[in-house]
């Protein structure tokens, strides 16, 4: 199973941390609003994903999760509740 990455418009500030620090080119830029105001990047290949988890732990408003890693670290989802914030079922 490929790891699965999502962005919560919700928490999101748009600071693109998860953009210029991904090293296999997963998020993209946009011109989308969310609904804080920010422009809000969007999982442009999430098949290059390498479940490093490094825009998880980037990220200042714990906005980026990454569930169904190679490892099955995260069973829960990586959030509290078992499910992952921001991500559609």
């Amino acid at each position: 199973m490929s790891p699965k990455v999502c962005v919560n418009e919700n928490l999101c500030k748009g600071c693109n941390i998860c953009v210029e620090f991904c090293p296999k080119g997963v998020f993209a830029e946009t011109g989308k609003i969310g609904p804080r105001g920010y422009y809000v990047p969007v999982v442009a290949d999430s098949a290059a994903c390498s479940a490093c988890m490094l825009c998880e732990h980037l990220c200042p408003e714990l906005a980026i999760t990454v569930v169904g890693t190679r490892e099955k670290l995260r069973r829960d989802g990586g959030r509290p509740g078992g499910h992952a914030l921001g991500c559609e079922n």
